[in-house]
């Protein structure tokens, strides 16, 4: 990588479309000329968050620990903005448009959602790199576009066999914070490694907290709290969430009731929020999503940006499944017996239940 790289942090919440350090950032071009600094480069980027933003312990958190990383081990910082739930895409347009805009290159948008709204974008800026996680389809366009995509349904697929072999009622629960086809993928991983694991076990009907428009269903706690309480009502010892924020709700309800809870996207048995049951965390499903980001962020760094979609799964470490606190340790031979046999093409996950 280059010495002396360098690039500097704002954070903005909220729907506010300005960037008002963007002038104390020197106001360049988009690719970041040299200034300052002895005339080294300054690299800045633009990060648009996904709905609920950092602080979700969840999804946008990886995204977050992405860049953490690359500050440490790239001296980098970068300019955040967060999402409104049922915004519409104009808005994630002029998000978008407005880092581009003021000299943000790269620029990342986190989530399937700003697929659309990035292409469009980066069409008006061809000299700007851009970036999605989670490209809608694993598609984008664009020699300046390159986009990640994540085989959600291998993880979960190793979460739903551990879920199966840990339950002692036999059923077990799944829900998902909006009714799209992204959050299928999960759920139709879950319910064949459960299948394959225990061929007699239950999984209960899941239970999408939200439809299309809404997607509050990946930030209300409250949604999470319901469901999971209506899940285990029906006799299921162990509950998987794919509802980022709102999936604090679940865990803290599960937890309550003294039975296993499955986290998404980061290793959530270590997030502050759910502190107090970490203990009835069983696994979580791990998204890197923070990889993709930190490989994003370098290849613009060494001049090595490839435009096109990266798949992260179980062969790459993409995706996979967490350990912390021990609870899978007795399955754990089992799970990656499994592992082994995706990776080797001798099973095949499906993507839809």
């Amino acid at each position: 990588m280059r010495r002396g790289l360098k690039i500097t942090l704002v954070t903005v919440t909220g729907a506010a479309l300005t960037l008002g350090g963007a002038s104390a950032c020197g106001g360049k071009k988009a690719g970041g000329d040299s200034g300052g600094d002895n005339g080294k480069k300054t690299l800045k980027v633009g990060l648009a968050f996904d709905i609920g933003g950092r602080g979700d312990q969840s999804f946008n958190d990886s995204a977050a620990a992405g860049l953490a990383k690359a500050e440490k081990d790239l001296h980098v910082t970068t300019k955040e903005i967060s999402a409104q739930p049922d915004e519409p895409d104009s808005d994630k347009e002029a998000r978008l448009r407005l880092l581009a805009s003021s000299g943000y290159n790269p620029v990342i948008g986190v989530g399937f959602s700003y697929t659309a709204s990035l292409l469009k974008v980066a069409k008006a800026f061809p000299n700007t790199k851009f970036f999605v996680v989670d490209a809608d389809g694993c598609k984008v366009e664009g020699a300046n576009v390159a986009g990640a995509c994540f085989s959600e349904e291998q993880g979960s697929y190793l979460v739903g066999a551990a879920a199966a072999l840990k339950s002692k009622t036999g059923k077990i629960g799944f829900i998902g914070g909006v009714d799209i086809p992204l959050i299928h993928k999960f759920f139709a991983g879950y319910q064949a490694g459960a299948k394959k694991a225990k061929p007699g076990i239950t999984v209960l009907p899941p239970k999408y907290l939200t439809e299309p428009p809404n997607f509050n269903g990946f930030k209300d706690t409250g949604l999470g709290n319901e469901a999971a309480k209506g899940q285990l009502d029906k006799g299921a010892d162990v509950i998987y969430h794919a509802a980022g924020g709102a999936g604090i709700g679940v865990i803290k309800t599960v937890g309550a009731a003294g039975k296993w809870a499955i986290g998404v996207d980061s290793d959530q048995y270590n997030q502050p929020a759910v502190a107090d049951v970490k203990t009835h965390i069983l696994t979580s499903m791990v998204k890197h999503v923070d990889l993709s980001v930190f490989n994003f962020v370098e290849s613009v760094a060494n001049n090595q940006f490839k435009a096109g979609t990266v798949q992260y799964d179980l062969k790459n470490d993409g995706v996979g499944y967490a350990t912390s606190g021990g609870n899978v340790d007795d399955v754990k031979a089992k799970l990656d017996d499994l592992k082994a046999q995706i990776v080797a093409g001798k099973i095949t996950v499906p993507t839809k239940p």
